[in-house]
Order: structure tokens, then C-alpha cells, then sequence
């Protein structure tokens, strides 16, 4: 008897074109790849440090308390409420609880349902490159035509003019991730305006993806889309507590928006997934209760692993606009290796033992901007000093003890 005909060629259908045009996380695989070679990972955002005992304590309570079934499809209705309460303090956001509020299994998952919400054929999404791998994949599922528009690099500004023309009547949404992963950049007020004077004048929907939002350096301020006047009822704002409580593995995130929108997401969220981990979403309650200390320490938190990494990649010979943001950089390579990105990953990997995400795989046309990289600093001070010290030994060590000795760590 055949226990398994899975290899039977003909047991397939015909190939999905949708499928076909889709590639498998480059992000993830370079963890794999990381794990096989035993390379420090500075590809995926996995921090290597715990997250805050608080909310371990109360998913261990959760569980022993049997909360351990399904929970509303929407989301424990004391989470949601935690949540519309944190969105009017942090980000002068209104939304309802009842009506406008969608926990979601993490923020990829709350994008998916997002896009497949609002994507149909013939329906157009402006993509902002480089951006986060997941956004190309979700706007081809939706069996939208995604548009790329390429910021311009190093410091990633945005020609609003040639911006203009990727807009029209066609135009669903525009997918915006801010502060921005891979380049670290926040939008400043000025830009989110003239983003938000096109979305209204054709009537087009602002996607946000503000995960990063609490990982803001510098003195910059992360402004939600949705805070602006006219934008609230075109605004899809997703969060999640991922990034900011260091629980990437946890999956809990939420979508907010107007309530005929939030509907419509709803009906995907409920068969996409039925609901986020329920003795995770009490945790999550209680990560919203976590003093304003908490975030203030977060932000002198990155920021220090930030200047720490930057600092030896620049000793190191690479090129890149510093981060305003988040936790990754990207970084320019051309002075120190002939060859392209996927080369150097490979080279970085196998001879010395550090996982990167190579540039091209931020970009729909995968020819651009080929001799970038992006490196992740979520990491504790160690790992980073080993990662540095592996790409160039001697130059990093004259480095490490230059910038103790100024005391620019401190």
C-alpha cells in the first residue's frame, strides 16, 4: 500500500501563476542558513536577550489558569480595550474597541488580512522600496498588481513628484512602513502629509505597518498616518507587541480601523487564523500596563546597540545613512568587496560566520541596489562586538578600544 502519493507528478494540479511569482523568505532562509553554519544571525530580528519578566509571568498564570481555548475571533475583549486605551495615549488615536479593533496573529498576519481585504484584480498597491519581504507576496495573493516606488538612497528621501505619477484611479492603497524596516528611516510630518494629500485625492487607502513605532532615536517623533486631519477613514493603522516587548515568537498584533473597513478584515482574520494565542493575548494586556519608564528605557536601549554597531560598520569601510529607527541598517559594501550582495552574504556566512539579508531582496526588481546588505543590531552587546570583530579583527579591535576610551558607549 502507498502511504504517501505527494511525489506523483500527477497528483498536481496545474502550476499557479500567482505562486510561481513568489519566493520564499530570504529573511528566514538566511536563519536557517545562519543555524546550519553556526554563524551569528544579524539577518532575522531575533533578539538573543529576554523579554520582560512581567509578561512571562502572567502567559505562565494564563495557562494555568486554563486559559487555553479559542478566544473571540476579534480578540479578548479586555485586550482590545487595553489597546484602544494605549492608541488614544500614545498615538492620539480614537478607535472603538467593540467595532474597530482586530487582534490579529502578529502584524504580518493583520497585513495579509489587510491586503486581501482591499486587493483584487485590476486593483493597484504603491509599494515604498526597500521594503520588509512580506508586502510584494501579500499584494500578488490579493491578486493585485503591485507598483514599486524606490526611495532614493542613502538617506532614503522621496521625489513627491515622480511619487505623484505612480498614483491613479487604479490605486487601492498605499503600503507604508513607518518607522521603516530595512533602512531605519521615520517619516517626518512633512512627508506624511503630502502622502496623505495624494491618498485623499485618489481616494486611497494608507496602509500602515507601525511596528517599530516605540524604537524611535535622535529626538525624532513617530507620527501615526491615521492622526492626521482627513486620514483617520483611510488609514489601516497595524501594531503588534512583537519589536517592543522583545516576543517575536508570541504572534500577537492588531489592526485599527474605521468600522465598514474594520469589517471587511474581520471576515479574512476570522478564516486566515480564528484567533491570536489566548493565555498570549492576557500577557499582552499586561505589557500595555508597563510604565512610561519602560519606553524611554527602550529607546536609550537600541539606540546604544545602534551607535555601538554603527560605529565599527563604518571602521569596517561600509556606507550607509545612520538609523533613525527600529533596529536594522543597511549598509553600502561596494568599497570592501568586488562582487554582488548575494556574493558577499555568502561570503560574510561562509568565511566569517555572520548571517546578513542581502540587499536585493528588499526590492521587487531584484537588480537594484545590489551591493547593500541589511544587518540587525537586536542584539546583546556581545554579539555584536563577536560580529564585528569576525568581519575584520584588527580594525575592529583599534575601533572597540577608541570608542571606550572616548567613552561614546556610555
Amino acid at each position: 500500500m502507498t502511504v504517501c502519493s505527494i511525489n506523483k507528478p500527477d497528483m498536481f494540479p496545474e502550476q499557479n501563476q500567482i505562486i510561481d511569482q513568489i519566493s520564499e523568505s530570504v529573511i528566514r532562509e538566511m536563519t536557517r542558513l545562519a543555524e546550519k553554519h553556526q554563524a551569528i544571525n544579524l539577518a532575522q530580528g531575533l533578539p538573543d536577550y529576554p523579554c520582560p519578566s512581567l509578561l512571562k509571568a502572567h502567559a505562565q498564570d494564563a495557562i494555568g489558569a486554563d486559559e487555553n481555548q479559542y478566544s473571540f475571533t476579534y480578540g479578548l475583549k479586555a485586550l482590545r480595550d487595553a489597546i484602544a486605551a494605549k492608541l488614544l495615549k500614545r498615538n492620539q488615536l480614537q478607535f472603538e474597541a467593540e467595532t474597530e479593533i482586530t487582534v490579529t496573529c502578529g502584524v504580518s498576519e493583520g497585513l495579509m488580512a489587510t491586503v486581501l481585504a482591499l486587493g483584487e484584480p485590476g486593483a493597484e498597491f504603491i509599494l515604498l522600496e526597500p521594503c520588509y519581504e512580506n508586502y510584494l507576496p501579500a499584494v500578488l495573493l490579493s491578486g493585485a498588481t503591485p507598483v514599486p516606488f524606490t526611495l532614493n538612497a542613502p538617506d532614503w528621501h522621496i521625489d513627491f513628484d515622480e511619487l505623484a505619477k505612480h498614483f491613479s484611479h487604479r490605486t487601492r492603497a498605499i503600503i507604508l512602513n513607518n518607522p521603516m524596516n530595512p533602512t531605519g528611516k521615520v517619516f517626518s510630518t512633512e512627508e506624511l502629509r503630502e502622502i496623505a494629500m495624494l491618498c485623499q485625492k485618489w481616494d486611497t487607502v494608507a496602509l500602515c505597518d507601525e511596528i517599530y513605532e516605540e524604537m524611535v532615536y535622535n529626538e525624532q517623533r513617530h507620527i501615526s498616518m491615521a492622526s492626521l486631519p482627513g486620514m483617520r477613514s483611510r488609514t489601516v493603522t497595524i501594531m503588534g507587541f512583537s519589536k517592543t516587548y522583545s516576543v517575536t515568537g508570541w504572534r500577537v498584533g492588531y489592526v485599527a480601523a474605521y468600522e465598514a473597513l474594520s469589517a471587511r478584515i474581520r471576515k479574512v482574520h476570522d478564516y486566515l487564523t480564528v484567533c491570536a494565542p489566548t493565555p498570549l493575548q492576557h500577557a499582552c494586556i499586561a505589557a500595555l500596563s508597563l510604565p512610561e519608564q519602560y519606553y524611554d528605557d527602550l529607546k536609550r536601549f537600541y539606540y546604544k546597540k545602534c551607535r555601538l554597531f554603527c560605529l565599527g560598520l563604518e571602521y569596517l569601510g561600509f556606507r550607509f545613512a545612520y538609523p533613525e529607527a527600529a533596529y536594522y541598517v543597511m549598509a553600502d559594501f561596494r568599497d570592501i568587496f568586488n562582487g554582488n550582495d548575494l556574493k558577499f552574504s555568502d561570503w560574510l556566512l561562509i568565511d566569517k560566520g555572520v548571517a546578513v539579508v542581502p540587499g536585493s531582496s528588499f526590492y521587487f526588481s531584484k537588480k537594484k541596489y545590489s551591493r547593500m546588505v541589511r544587518f540587525c543590531f537586536a542584539k546583546k552587546e556581545e554579539t555584536l562586538v563577536a560580529a564585528l570583530r569576525r568581519m575584520g579583527r584588527k580594525i575592529f579591535r583599534d575601533h572597540y578600544r577608541h570608542v571606550n576610551k572616548n567613552g561614546l558607549l556610555v
